[in-house]
């Protein structure tokens, strides 16, 4: 039987262009000891509201509160498929200055600069969004990104604008 996991999560960056990001710590059940952004599972109540699932992560991970992040936008929506369960990912990007204020057992949050973001051992779909968006940047539109393998047989993703077919 497929089961299906809902994951919100924000890439938060500072002025500087600094990603906050968490190395996961190793008793955690998914990627520890991998790099990743801020964010974590859908409550019950939250299963229409990936945004608020965001920033209650966020504060929950960092305790910066939400009136703290300017310009907080979805960007991605990553599907993948890991043995039964299929894994979808809610992926913010925003903006703060805030230091972390809180210790967490999830992991450490550090500000990894810009050019150091792409050599953490990050999750195979999280690496493929963070270097989509550093390519791309800001778009007008979320990505969606499916997992899949190229035609060498090697993990891939499939990028897909999310545009409304119906406005011209």
């Amino acid at each position: 039987m497929i089961t299906l996991r809902l994951i919100s999560a924000a890439l938060l960056f500072n002025s500087r262009g600094d990603l906050l990001m968490m190395k996961r710590s190793m008793n955690r059940t998914l990627s520890p000891g991998m790099w990743a952004a801020v964010g974590g599972h859908l409550e019950a109540c939250e299963m229409a509201l990936p945004r608020a699932a965001c920033l209650r992560e966020i504060e929950e991970e960092t305790g910066i509160a939400g009136h703290e992040i300017s310009g907080l936008r979805l960007q991605y929506i990553l599907m993948r498929l890991k043995e039964q369960e299929i894994r979808q990912q809610f992926i913010y990007v925003g903006q703060t200055d805030i230091t972390p204020r809180i210790t967490t057992a999830e992991g450490d949050l550090h500000w990894i600069p810009h050019h150091e973001i792409m050599n953490r051992n990050l999750p195979f779909i999280f690496q493929f969004a963070l270097d989509h968006y550093l390519v791309h940047g800001d778009t007008p539109h979320p990505w969606v990104g499916t997992s899949t393998r190229d035609k060498n047989g090697d993990p891939s993703v499939s990028w897909t604008p999310l545009l409304d077919p119906n406005l011209v």
